[in-house]
């Protein structure tokens, strides 16, 4: 593999290709939850022990200024809310006994109320009023001195099976140590302590304590449902710390795993986005920038890079991505054949809503290499043509979104698009569908559509339950997450679209570097860099020519594609550029 000279200060642009691994996908709860075997809303162990002192809630040190209260005698009307609630079946009546208690109306002590709000939430989640269950739980968790503060860690798991991600239980779970964790560490609790490692690793993840991270996600068992997320998220964690060779090993984990794994939703999705993670991992560790600023590549990771990418299945999502990705790898290698034809089948109407305008660049960039100046102009040409217009239009859509509402209005133009109501031209639409359609965005939305299902359950409700102070407290609970989440939501949306119009606009800028490039060149006032990065005739005759193997043979394109040779394009390349070959 001879080495490439990347030119016309389009290093940024090769680099900013070498696609960093990133999460959103792989973060999904697993289907039907993490529960132990044997299910049921009572199966659960409850770790609330009355006569054990050492049991109720957190050590009082933990807190440094507070300590937990010992509760007295309760009230009649507070043992009478405790009897209901261990009937296990008169949930609704229970919860409006003990919201007497945390109210204060009973009389009862500090620790008693704190007893009593624990068993509310619990009373709520059995309803299946989660949002105001976790609402309780989070309050909970808040107060590492409350009396069960370390009881709660359970239940915040088992909402993490109830709540979408959106729901960031993730950011409550970090309100515990992993002293806390290790309490689940036995046969009876391993799922449990398995999945509350899996969330306390992503919380460290997001405060970047990536050392403490990687302890956490090595705790989850291979028997786990989040064995594979929390897989994944120990391979991007290890590429945010630049170690390539254990990030390809968790990814590599994942594939190893999937045949047996369970609780997963989509396993072949998970298969190719472990591929794909690969394939990026490799090709990021494969371009370095030298001290004169030239980039220097490592074949065979290069290579390896190469081999991942093409591990992805053509009926994947991400099939068009690991294409696109790919043939920059094959331009590095100057493999501009295998790098076109990418390019050509990205280009086929099989794909009419593929958004690559960096494919563009790519195949001018290729051009100006070979010193195929007017073909180059050309592409440019073609591209300003095209995306200009598109981005004019992308501005003045998100225009349209400025002010304290933001995000409560971008959420319903997401949904507009989402149901195909929103007023885009043709050529517009299938940009914006696209940089509105990632995974996480989808969480939000399901989340909001959550909520207003359990709105609806309330309203299910007896009267003397909505119209109490607990129903107004559910009320208020479903309220202020649904306000959240729709706003949350549409800052994403808005985050996402002004993304896609960033990049879309950097694109362009790099194409108008590509003129002046090609105009310096007509003028012969290439920079020697520049000059050394082209490619001589005497080269594309050796790496510009299109050979079948005994699988394949030559066939010319006459304007029609065929699926079946979708990702099997080449194209035959010649040089302009004089003088002798450089290698």
């Amino acid at each position: 593999m001879r080495k490439l000279l990347v030119s016309f200060g389009l290093v940024s642009t090769l680099l900013g290709a070498s696609l960093f691994v990133g999460a959103p996908d792989a973060s999904a709860q697993p289907k039907g939850g993490a529960a132990p075997k044997g299910g049921g809303k009572a199966q659960v162990v409850d770790l609330d022990d009355e006569d054990d002192p050492k049991a109720k809630g957190a050590d009082a040190a933990k807190g440094g200024a507070c300590s937990t209260p010992e509760p007295g005698n309760p009230t009649e009307e507070a043992a009478q809310a405790k009897r209901l609630f261990d009937s296990n079946t008169k949930w609704a009546e229970a919860a409006l006994a003990l919201k007497r208690v945390v109210s204060g109306e009973t009389g009862d002590d500090e620790g008693n109320k704190q007893t009593a709000q624990y068993h509310l939430a619990i009373a709520l989640f059995n309803l299946k009023f989660y949002q105001a269950s976790y609402g309780i739980f989070s309050d909970i968790s808040a107060q590492p001195c409350h009396i069960k503060f370390k009881e709660t860690l359970l239940w915040l798991a088992r909402l993490a099976t109830q709540l979408p991600e959106p729901a960031d239980i993730v950011e409550r779970v970090g309100k515990y140590d992993q002293e806390e964790l290790a309490r689940f560490k036995n046969p009876q609790q391993f799922p449990l302590y398995w999945q509350l490692n899996y969330l306390l690793g992503r919380y460290k993840y997001r405060a970047r304590s990536y050392d403490e991270a990687l302890d956490l996600f090595k705790e989850v068992d291979v028997k786990s449902p989040y064995f594979v997320q929390a897989k994944f998220f120990e391979g991007i964690t290890h590429v945010q710390k630049r170690e390539s060779v254990p990030a390809v090993k968790s990814f590599q984990s994942i594939i190893t795993a999937l045949p047996d794994a369970e609780g997963v939703e989509d396993k072949d999705r998970m298969r190719d986005l472990a591929h794909l993670s690969m394939a990026r991992t490799y090709y990021s560790a494969s371009v370095r920038l030298g001290e004169d600023g030239i980039p220097k590549i490592d074949p065979k990771k290069l290579s390896a890079a190469v081999n991942f990418w093409n591990k992805v299945d053509v009926a994947s999502e991400y099939w068009l991505d690991a294409l696109f990705e790919q043939s920059w790898a094959y331009f590095m290698a100057g493999d501009y054949p295998h790098a076109l034809g990418n390019i050509h089948t990205l280009e086929s109407p099989y794909f009419p809503n593929s958004f690559y305008p960096e494919a563009e660049v790519l195949k001018s960039v290729i051009a100006f290499t070979v010193c195929q100046y007017e073909d180059a102009t050309t592409i440019v040409a073609r591209m300003k043509k095209r995306y200009e217009p598109v981005k004019k239009e992308l501005e003045e859509i998100l225009e349209k979104y400025k002010g304290d509402e933001t995000g409560q209005q971008f959420f319903a133009f997401l949904k507009e698009v989402r149901d195909g109501k929103a007023k885009l031209s043709d050529k517009t639409k299938p940009i914006v569908e696209n940089a509105l359609s990632d995974r996480q965005l989808l969480r939000n939305i399901e989340y909001v559509k959550l909520l207003d299902k359990e709105a609806e359950l309330f309203k299910s409700q007896p009267a003397n339950f909505r119209d109490s102070d607990l129903g107004n407290d559910i009320t208020d609970a479903l309220d202020l997450a649904r306000e959240l989440a729709i706003r949350n939501a549409g800052t994403l949306a808005k985050d996402r679209y002004e993304r896609y119009l960033e990049e879309l606009s950097e694109h362009l800028r790099n194409s108008q570097k590509i003129l002046i490039d090609i105009v310096n060149a007509e003028r012969n006032k290439l920079d020697e860099k520049v000059i050394k990065g082209q490619v001589s005739k005497e080269e594309t005759d050796i790496y510009g020519v299109v050979s079948p193997d005994e699988e394949h043979v030559l066939w010319p394109f006459d304007g029609e594609y065929w699926r079946d040779e979708l990702g099997f394009y080449r194209q035959v390349v010649v040089s302009k550029c004089g003088g002798p070959a450089k290698k």
